[in-house]
């Protein structure tokens, strides 16, 4: 996945961007602010703007543990001249979620020096204001460069090397101090440690002396795979990797940036509440996604948040709260906003029943929304009975206008009808620009089981719908499918249409699972160059360090 991300963004720099030599890109970034700076220099990883021999990572035995980790520490540049990049331990946490890593344990920084071929001095610098400035990091990486070119014959490029930077790593003494970054290591050719674990530094803190050292996320125990995460976490393994006991959180604590909500109240009983950023930067597009909620619940609970006790709701489940501020952490080209949907009946299907001109209240709304924020992209999507939403603006259309860029169904697209044209409208949207995008996600829900029985028709349910949806459109475009995990992915209009259809020989109902398992997020990066990085669909929560408290 790395690799493939990297030679994606290589493809998306232009000549003189991957020509940027270290010394240059530092002396573009020296006048920024810190944010600014590091945001640099994330942007400049995901583009694959590294040392080729920086991306060959090197496998480490802790025991029976196996790990693969940098050839050395986080650096910007090209072969010869590359720039090392202290980062605050928010920036370097960004660093290691967009190439699919963790940052390490004292305990892993211990075995990466002893398996290092190559162990360089330290050299520290006089302690001044200047340590934490371009200049300064730029001064320790001429010294520690001296020193390793010194050694290229006998250790050539991509040979694994340590002693010359204290590490940023993780330790459980974050949870209870999540404002501090912790340090450890800088050790001397006889082994001795300069710096000892150390949380005294607030976690806005980089100087000169700090190296982010990746580790791959992927493992190996006994020669069984597992991740990193799954090992400091389980109490009868997390020993080969930690000295500290267990670590439940194997990351450092992103920080929720300031929000603001806007309620809305339209007529004939729907509500809106839109999420924006805090602050919202007038140079960047907007994309302003109309999420409809599900059956029986409400927009809070859409959101979602950590459990309290005495919450007797559905708060735990979707939590697209949290998948929308983990996409606004890694898509900083584009302001995301959530203009969140529901209906006093608390379903869009009971509600179109009540309201026989649906059609045009749907299409009264979006452009009400639209007018709140001039030129933005759209993006229609929803969950369950949320998608009759959808369907209801295709009702009240005569075509789908331009400027919905993404129409992304969640397991909802139970009211897809041929008969009133919605097949037609998608293909003719589809074939109108490059920029259009549809995502289905669905599971083969005639067969699973509700207390022993089955609860919808083969057809009428969303496995039936979206196989209605792959022969109608299967008319304007041709599919290719691939089949990997039980999961059907039948693509399109060089990925542009993606159905993500899950089997289901176990007949469990997935229904919500397909949407907290970062469903909202592959919906809305499917079809992209960002699709899979950083998180996996149907897998594990990537957004759990974004849920809010109770």
């Amino acid at each position: 996945m790395w690799f493939r991300s990297v030679m994606l963004g290589l493809m998306a720099v232009s000549a003189a961007t991957a020509a940027e030599t270290g010394t240059e890109f530092a002396q573009r970034v020296a006048g920024l602010t810190r944010e600014a700076r590091e945001a640099a220099v994330v942007t400049a990883v995901r583009n694959g703007h590294v040392p080729s021999w920086w991306r060959r990572f090197v496998e480490v035995k802790l025991g029976e543990a196996v790990i693969s980790v940098s050839p050395d520490y986080v650096c910007i540049g090209t072969e010869d001249d590359y720039w090392f990049a202290p980062l605050t331990p928010a920036a370097a946490q960004a660093v290691a979620d967009e190439l699919g890593c963790v940052l390490p344990t004292r305990k892993m920084v211990e075995a990466i020096w002893r398996a290092a071929p190559l162990k360089l001095e330290p050299v520290p610098i006089m302690p001044s204001k200047a340590m934490t400035t371009v200049p300064v990091f730029s001064q320790h990486t001429m010294m520690v460069r001296e020193q390793r070119d010194g050694a290229r014959v006998a250790y050539p490029f991509g040979t694994l090397v340590a002693g010359h930077k204290k590490d940023v790593v993780i330790t459980p003494r974050l949870e209870t101090t999540p404002d501090r970054v912790a340090i450890y290591g800088w050790q001397r050719k006889d082994g001795a440690v300069i710096q000892p674990l150390y949380l005294g530094h607030a976690a806005t803190w980089a100087d000169y002396s700090h190296g982010v050292r990746l580790v791959k996320r992927a493992m190996t125990v006994g020669g069984v795979a597992t991740t990193v995460a799954a090992v400091l976490a389980d109490a009868g393994k997390s020993a080969l990797l930690s000295d500290e006991g267990l670590i439940t959180t194997a990351r450092y604590a992103q920080r929720v940036a300031a929000e603001k909500t806007e309620e809305i109240d339209f007529e004939g009983g729907v509500r809106c509440v839109v999420n924006s950023p805090g602050k919202i930067d007038p140079t960047k597009p907007t994309r302003l996604v109309l999420y409809a909620g599900p059956g029986g619940n409400t927009i809070e609970q859409t959101i979602g948040r950590r459990v309290g006790p005495k919450d007797d709701g559905p708060f735990d489940i979707q939590h697209i709260g949290a998948q929308t501020r983990w996409l606004r952490a890694r898509l900083s080209d584009v302001t995301l906003v959530v203009a969140y949907l529901q209906t006093e009946q608390k379903s869009f299907v009971l509600w179109k029943r009540a309201h026989p001109d649906h059609p045009a209240r749907v299409v009264a709304m979006v452009a009400a929304l639209r007018e709140k924020f001039p030129g933005a992209k759209l993006v229609l999507t929803g969950h369950s009975a949320g998608g009759s939403f959808t369907f209801s603006y295709l009702d009240g259309v005569e075509k789908i206008p331009d400027d919905v860029e993404r129409i992304a169904l969640l397991d909802s697209n139970y009211a897809y009808d041929a008969a009133f044209g919605h097949g037609a409208k998608l293909a003719a949207w589809l074939a109108a620009t490059d920029e259009h995008r549809l995502v289905v996600l669905a599971y083969q829900d005639y067969v699973a089981l509700l207390d022993g029985k089955t609860f919808v028709s083969e057809p009428g349910g969303t496995w039936g719908r979206s196989q209605a949806m792959l022969r109608d459109l299967g008319e304007h475009m041709n599919f290719t499918r691939t089949e990997a995990a039980g999961l059907q992915t039948h693509v399109a209009r060089g990925g542009r249409v993606e159905f993500f259809l899950k089997e289901n020989p176990e007949k469990a109902v997935l229904h919500t699972r397909q949407v907290e398992l970062n469903g909202f997020i592959h919906a809305m990066l499917a079809g992209t160059e960002r699709q899979g990085q950083g998180y996996v669909y149907l897998g594990a929560r990537a957004y759990g360090e974004w849920i809010s408290p109770p």
